[in-house]
């Protein structure tokens, strides 16, 4: 534990909900919610104005339809998010070289190994000052907490809570623990804390008065002891830069259950070529293969494989998920798949032979160009006949392409813009930009139409210069007049068209100074800025 509040956990408000507010003028200020739009899809993140209805991350995507009818449902879009991320971890590493991200939209910094901050005064000048450039940065807001262990400075970013800042000095850990539930410990889940609750503890002091001997008889040596010494206050784990990866894995939860063998084998082959996609994308390589079967009635079946190397090959992959899939019986039905790979390595076994298996295949090449010449020089010369079109490279269809609510698309006509919805051969879009100072124009185009094309996020904020960072006096607003309310559809993983109210906005959007969603402090929504973390 520190003598001083330095070490600082930033946790971004309302993550892709507020990427997605930033990005659309229109919908500012209006409840959004992120996540899959099928009937099985899940609530990834809900703007603060949802969750004034009550809708909360990791919720069925129905209730959240029940409970807010008039939000705009969106389908996520990572390429912006993992953007945005690198802007804010960029930021923070300029503070401390140990910076350890959790997810997107969340990390610890070590304030003392920066050399910023060794006392109270200079951390919270520091916190301001981080949450300043970010929002100076990506046009977003991020809750900032300072304590003396990782523990209390996460608990202090969720009372900062949205678009706020919360210091905890050293020596008052145990006073400010002690009215809070079990669950706000780390470790301690639905499962632990119902099992504590049957024991009569409910709160952190429950579980300080009960002392550790108790704690240990009931969750084991290892959890009873760390949680007591965390009821007490006390976490002395350290701000890690470097987290090791301990597997990679990759699942879908599909709309109708699946029968068919066939199409389960096909899903799994599918989910292992995405697996081994982001294996390679960490720089990893893995021996043990796992497979993971939610079956009709919601029970989950885990398989795995352990190969004799570690291995990257998509087709290694899909054969062993493949192998397993064989030893469940899939007949009632399958509403999940999900293929990982475990046990990693920076390398594979394929490289002790891969630059052999290289020379080869370039001796093999050689001899068999050398041979073709050989015939050639026999043979008369004939005119090549010309190449059909044909055979040139396919040009996607524009009617196969899925419009999906809330992704970016360009028109050759009418510029950059976001799908509202799409359905019945026809696609929604209204076009507008991060930078517009009132809600675009809607438009409704035919799935074809060939001037509509899918097109990358554009920036949140405009900025000549990115890094040194200046202050500016965030003050000056803009008035309007116009105002204008749209109702755009939105399309569901099954095909069914999806009602997206509240698209529109009402008049007096601020000028690019104060361009953001505005903290409740201010009198705006109630927050700026979370698979897939927690908001």
């Amino acid at each position: 534990m520190r003598a001083a509040p330095t070490i600082l956990h930033l946790d971004m408000d309302a993550f892709f909900a507020a990427a997605e507010q930033a990005s659309k003028p229109s919908l500012r200020g209006k409840p959004v919610i992120v996540g899959g739009l099928g009937p099985r899809g899940v609530v990834s993140t809900a703007s603060y104005e949802a969750r004034s209805f009550g809708v909360r991350s990791a919720m069925p995507m129905a209730q959240a339809r029940r409970l807010c009818p008039n939000a705009a449902y969106l389908v996520p879009r990572f390429q912006l998010y993992r953007t945005v991320s690198e802007q804010v971890m960029e930021l923070l590493g300029r503070l401390s070289p140990l910076v350890e991200p959790l997810s997107l939209d969340e990390a610890f910094v070590d304030l003392e190994a920066g050399g910023v901050a060794f006392g109270s005064a200079a951390a919270q000048e520091a916190g301001e000052r981080l949450r300043r450039d970010i929002r100076a940065v990506t046009g977003l807001s991020g809750s900032v907490g300072l304590a003396g262990s990782k523990m209390l400075a996460k608990i202090a970013s969720e009372q900062a809570k949205p678009d706020g800042l919360v210091l905890i000095e050293p020596g008052t850990e145990r006073g400010l623990l002690a009215p809070m539930p079990v669950r706000i410990l780390p470790g301690v889940g639905p499962a632990t804390g119902e099992h504590l609750r049957r024991a009569g503890m409910t709160t952190v002091a429950d579980l300080a008065e009960a002392g550790e001997d108790e704690l240990v008889r009931l969750l084991g040596k290892s959890h009873g002891a760390s949680l007591y010494r965390m009821a007490a206050g006390h976490d002395d784990r350290p701000v890690v830069a470097e987290r090791d990866t301990k597997s990679v894995s990759v699942e879908d939860t599909f709309d109708v259950d699946l029968h068919d063998r066939v199409r389960i084998m096909t899903e799994v082959g599918r989910l292992a070529d995405r697996c081994v996609q982001r294996l390679r994308a960490s720089g990893h390589s893995g021996r043990t293969i796992v497979l993971k079967v939610r079956r009709y009635d919601f029970s989950t079946l885990t398989r795995s494989e352990t190969l004799r190397g570690p291995t990257d090959d998509p087709g290694v992959v899909r054969e062993a998920a493949g192998r397993l899939l064989d030893s469940v019986d899939t007949t009632g039905g399958v509403r999940l798949l999900g293929v990982g790979v475990s046990g990693l390595a920076d390398y594979t076994q394929e490289d002790l032979f891969a630059q052999a298996a290289e020379e080869r295949a370039a001796e093999g090449r050689a001899a068999e160009g050398q041979a073709v010449e050989e015939r050639a020089a026999e043979e008369p010369e004939t005119e090549e006949p010309p190449v059909a079109a044909a055979e040139a490279e396919p040009v996607e269809d524009p009617a196969q392409r899925r419009w999906l609510a809330g992704h970016d698309v360009t028109h050759a006509e009418y510029g950059p813009g976001w799908v509202q919805g799409s359905g019945v051969g026809r696609v929604t879009v209204r076009f507008e930009t991060p930078t517009s100072l009132v809600p675009g124009r809607v438009r409704t185009f035919r799935v074809d139409d060939p001037g509509l094309e899918p097109s990358e996020p554009l920036p949140l904020v405009e900025t000549t210069e990115r890094l040194p960072l200046v202050e500016k006096d965030e003050t000056e607003t803009a008035t309007g007049t116009e105002t204008e309310t749209g109702i755009g559809m939105g399309i569901g993983t099954d095909g069914k068209v999806e009602t997206v109210a509240g698209a529109g906005t009402p008049a007096g959007q601020e000028s690019p100074l104060a361009r953001r969603p505005k903290s409740r402090s201010e009198g705006g929504g109630p927050g700026s800025g979370a698979a897939m973390s927690r908001p």
